[in-house]
C-alpha cells in the first residue's frame, strides 16, 4: 500500500540528502505501524537511512546490480517489518517515490531517460521482494532450528513462536495486492496466492496444475521466452515485461509481469518468484483512446491518421501475413481481445508480397450547396450515409475505404491485381453515390469526383500518392465531375508547375521578375506606327519567359492581378511619357499612344479609376495618349455599376477598346451603350485571309463589322495579322489599324523607335 499522503513537489527540500530523508520519512510512516520493533518513530526512521542509501546507490551506479535490494529486503526482516502490510508497503513507497526522490541523486548529469530509471526501480523491487522472502524463509528455518535446540526447555513456546512465524509469512503472501507465484526451475507451479488465482478466474487447480511453459501467447515480446531461459540458466536475476495470458474461459489477461530469480545460501537457483500486475482495464482503454484517435468521430471510418499509417504500409517494399494483418486490426481497436482468444484454424498461408496499389480519392460534387440550404446537420447526415455506401464498396481483403476530412474519402485497395480492381471500385463507388439520398422527405442525388492513382509499391511517397490523386480528382471535376479519371504524370507536372508559379507569384512582383515587351499598333493607310500594346512578361529564376497566359490566370484566382495590373500600367505610361519626350525632340517619330490590358478582376476593384488618375497625373501622360483593353467576355451581360468606372475614364479621355471581339457572342446591339471607342477584332477573323484566293465569308463578315463600327464612330484594330495578303486585305476593307508578326514581334521599347524611325524616313 502507498500511503495516503502525497508529498507537494513544489515543497521538496533542495538537498540530495534532504530528499532522501524526505523519501525515508514517507518509507517509516507507510511501514511503521505495521513493525513489531521496539524502536521508537525517530529511530527506526535512523534505521531505514542507510537502507534507503543503499537504494539511491543501487540506482545510481553507473553498471546497474540490483543485489543491494536483496540486503535491503532482508535487513527489513531482520527489523521485524513482517507484518502482512510490510513488504507490500514497502514495494509501494520504493515504486512511487524511489525514482521522485532520488532520481536526481541518480543521474545528476541527465544521461539516464526516465524510461530506464523506472525499469532500474522495478528491479530493485524484484530483488527487494526476493531479499525479503528469503530472509523470511531463513528466518523462520532458524526459529525452527533454534526451537528444536530448545525443545526439551520451551516446546509449547517454540512451537507457537513457529506457528506465527509461518503465519506471518503466510499473511504476508497471502495479502499482497499483486499476484505471487513460486515456481521450481521446470516451471511447475508450487505455489499463488489468492490474487494471481482471481486474476485467473479463481480456479486454484487450475493454476498450480499449469506449468510455466504452457503459458505461452501469439502476442507474447519476441524476447520474453529467451529473457526466461536465460534466467532459468542463472544468467539473469530477473526481467519484467508486458505479458498477454489466455484464461481458462480463453479470454486474455494482460499483466506488467517481474520474474525473479530465487538462490540459495551458495547462489545456486533454487525458485523462480513471479509478481503479475494486472493491466487489462488498461490496455483496453489504451485500444479504445487508440480507435478514437485512428477513427472519424462522425461516420466511424478510418480518419487521415489510421489512412497514412496503411497506406505507407501498401507502399513500402515488404511482405505481410494475414496473421500480421489481424494484429494490426486488433491495434486499431477492431478486435476486442478480452473475448477472443481462439487461434487460427489450420495452416498460416505463406507470406505473399503486396506488389501493387489502388487509390481512390473521392470529393463530392455541391456538396455545399447542401450544408448551405439544409444546414450542417443534414450535411452530417449525408456524409453518414455515404460512409456507409462506401464502406459497402470495400469489403474484399485488402480494401479500407477513410474519411480525410469534409466530404472527401478516399478507398484503397492492395494486391497484385490493382490495375484492374481500382478501376472496379472506382465504378463500384460511383454506382452506390447515384441512388438518391432522403433528407427531411426530399431526396438528393449525390455525385463525387474521383482520382485514381495505381502503382508499384516502393516507387512513391504516401505524400506523393494523395497529391497525385487530389490533382486527379479536381481534374475529373473540371471535366463535369460524376466521374473518375485515372492519374497521369505529365497533367501532375503541370499542376504542380501551376501550383509553384501561385506560390511565387508575390514574391516575383516584390523581386522585380516582371518586365513588359511592346508591340507595335501601324496605321494600314500608311503603315506608319500608330501606338504599341503593353505585354507583361515574367522572367521566371526556373522556368524562363513566361507569356501571360502562363501566370495571368494563376494572377486572377490569387487577387494578385490588382497589383500586378496597377504596375504593368505604371511602367507602361511611364514608356508612352518617355517617347513623347523624344517625339517633342525630334529624335523620335511615333508612337505617343499606349494600350494597356485591363482583366476582370481590375474591372470589379473600386480602385480603378483613381488609381488611374492617380498614376496619369504623376507621370504626365495626357489621358488620350491611353488605350484600355477589355475583353468582350469581361463585358457580356454587364450591368451600370460595371461600366460605370469605364465610362468616368472613357469621359476624361481614356480610350477604350473591346479586345477579342467576335468570341464571345454578345449581342451586337449592346455596342451601343458600351463606353468603347475601339473594337480589336480576334485573330480568328483573318485565318481565312491568310489562302489565295481569300475566304469571301470571312471578308464579307469583316467588312460588316468594319462598317458597323464606323457607323458607331468606333476605331477597328485587327490583331494576329502575319502575312502581307492579310494586311492588304484588312486594309481594302477599311481597318484602322493592326499588328500581328507581320510587322513585329513584342520586344523592348528600342525595337519601336527603329521601326518609327523607318516610317519617318
Amino acid at each position: 500500500m502507498v500511503p495516503a499522503e502525497v508529498p507537494d513537489a513544489e515543497a521538496e527540500p533542495d538537498g540530495l540528502e534532504d530528499r532522501l530523508r524526505r523519501f525515508v520519512t514517507i518509507w517509516s510512516r507507510a511501514i511503521f505501524p505495521a513493525t513489531a520493533t521496539s524502536l521508537t518513530r525517530p529511530e527506526f526512521e535512523q534505521h531505514l537511512l542507510p537502507l534507503a542509501r543503499s537504494l539511491r546507490d543501487a540506482l545510481h551506479d553507473r553498471i546497474f546490480d540490483a543485489t543491494p535490494a536483496h540486503g535491503v529486503g532482508a535487513a527489513l526482516v531482520g527489523a521485524h517489518c513482517t507484518d502482512p502490510d510490510a513488504l507490500a508497503r514497502s514495494l509501494g513507497v520504493v515504486d512511487a517515490y524511489l525514482v521522485l526522490y532520488c532520481g536526481e541523486a541518480a543521474d545528476p548529469a541527465g544521461e539516464l531517460a526516465a524510461d530506464e530509471l523506472r525499469a532500474r526501480c522495478a528491479r530493485l523491487q524484484a530483488t527487494f521482494a526476493a531479499g525479503f522472502a528469503q530472509a523470511l524463509r531463513e528466518r523462520t528455518l532458524a526459529e525452527q532450528e533454534a526451537i528444536a535446540r530448545s525443545a526439551l526447555a520451551a516446546r509449547g513456546a517454540a512451537e507457537d513462536a513457529l506457528h506465527a512465524t509461518e503465519a506471518r509469512f503466510r499473511a504476508v503472501f497471502e495479502g499482497a495486492a499483486i499476484g505471487i507465484g513460486i515456481a521450481d526451475l521446470d516451471g511447475r507451479v508450487l505455489e499463488v496466492n489468492d490474487t494471481l488465482t482471481r486474476m485467473f478466474g479463481g480456479l486454484e487447480h487450475h493454476v498450480r496444475s499449469r506449468n510455466v511453459s504452457e503459458w505461452v501467447h501469439p502476442d507474447d515480446a519476441p524476447q520474453v521466452w529467451r529473457m526466461y531461459k536465460e534466467l532459468i540458466r542463472g544468467e539473469r536475476d530477473n526481467f519484467r515485461t508486458e505479458k498477454p495470458f489466455f484464461r481458462n474461459d480463453g479470454t486474455v489477461l494482460w499483466t506488467n509481469l517481474t520474474v525473479s530469480l530465487l538462490r540459495d545460501v551458495d547462489g545456486v537457483p533454487q525458485y523462480q518468484l513471479a509478481l503479475l500486475e494486472d493491466t487489462t482495464e488498461r490496455r483496453l482503454l489504451t485500444l479504445r483512446l487508440r480507435y478514437e484517435a485512428t477513427h472519424d468521430a462522425l461516420t466511424g471510418l478510418p480518419n487521415r491518421t489510421l489512412f497514412f499509417e496503411r497506406l505507407e504500409k501498401a507502399l513500402a517494399p515488404a511482405r505481410e501475413t494475414p496473421k500480421d494483418a489481424a494484429k494490426d486490426a486488433a491495434k486499431d481497436g477492431t478486435k476486442d481481445e478480452t473475448n477472443s482468444g481462439t487461434k487460427e484454424a489450420g495452416p498460416v498461408p505463406a507470406p505473399r508480397p503486396a506488389a501493387r496499389f489502388g487509390l481512390c480519392y473521392l470529393d463530392l460534387d455541391g456538396f455545399k450547396a447542401i450544408n448551405d440550404s439544409l444546414g450542417h446537420s443534414a450535411g452530417d447526415r449525408m456524409l453518414v450515409e455515404v460512409a456507409d455506401r462506401l464502406q459497402s464498396c470495400a469489403t474484399a481483403p485488402g480494401e479500407m475505404v477513410a474519411r480525410l476530412g469534409g466530404d472527401e474519402f478516399v478507398a484503397l485497395t492492395t494486391g497484385p491485381d490493382t490495375q484492374r480492381e481500382v478501376g472496379e471500385l472506382a465504378a463500384r463507388i460511383l454506382g452506390a453515390l447515384a441512388t438518391p439520398i432522403s433528407l427531411d422527405g426530399r431526396e438528393f442525388t449525390v455525385r463525387g469526383s474521383i482520382g485514381i492513382v495505381e502503382g508499384k509499391a516502393g516507387e512513391s511517397t504516401a505524400a506523393e500518392v494523395l497529391r497525385s490523386a487530389d490533382i486527379t480528382m479536381y481534374r475529373a471535376k473540371s471535366a463535369g465531375g460524376n466521374r473518375f479519371e485515372h492519374a497521369d504524370a505529365e497533367a501532375d507536372a503541370r499542376a504542380i508547375t501551376r501550383h509553384g508559379l501561385t506560390t511565387s507569384l508575390p514574391a516575383a512582383l516584390e523581386r522585380g521578375e516582371f518586365f513588359i515587351e511592346y508591340q507595335p499598333l501601324v496605321h494600314l493607310a500608311d503603315g506608319t506606327v500608330h501606338g504599341a500594346e503593353a505585354l507583361v512578361r515574367w522572367s521566371h529564376p526556373t522556368h524562363g519567359v513566361l507569356s501571360p497566359d502562363r501566370f495571368i490566370p494563376l494572377a486572377e484566382h490569387t487577387g494578385l492581378i490588382v497589383p500586378l495590373g496597377r504596375w504593368v500600367l505604371e511602367q507602361s505610361v511611364l514608356q508612352a511619357r518617355a517617347w513623347q519626350e523624344e517625339l517633342a525632340a525630334g529624335t523620335f517619330a511615333g508612337p505617343v499612344r499606349i494600350n494597356v490590358n485591363l482583366s476582370p478582376a481590375q474591372l470589379h476593384h473600386p480602385g480603378l479609376v483613381a488609381d488611374t488618375v492617380e498614376v496619369l497625373e504623376r507621370i504626365g501622360l495626357p489621358p488620350g495618349s491611353l488605350c484600355l483593353e477589355v475583353t468582350e467576355s469581361a463585358l457580356i451581360g454587364a450591368d451600370e455599376d460595371l461600366l460605370k468606372p469605364l465610362r468616368q475614364l472613357a469621359e476624361m479621355g481614356v480610350d477604350i477598346a473591346l479586345d477579342d471581339f467576335g468570341t464571345g457572342y454578345s449581342n451586337l446591339a449592346n455596342l451601343r451603350r458600351l463606353p468603347v471607342s475601339v473594337l480589336k477584332l480576334d485573330r480568328s477573323f483573318t485565318q481565312g485571309m491568310q489562302q489565295h484566293p481569300a475566304d469571301p465569308v470571312d471578308l464579307k463578315i469583316v467588312e460588316g463589322i468594319v462598317s458597323l463600327a464606323h457607323g458607331l464612330e468606333l476605331g477597328v484594330t485587327v490583331e494576329g495579322v502575319e502575312t502581307g495578303a492579310q494586311a492588304e486585305h484588312l486594309r481594302r476593307l477599311g481597318c484602322d489599324t493592326a499588328q500581328g508578326w507581320y510587322y513585329a514581334r513584342p520586344g523592348p521599347p528600342e525595337m519601336l523607335h527603329t521601326l518609327s524611325m523607318a516610317d519617318a524616313v
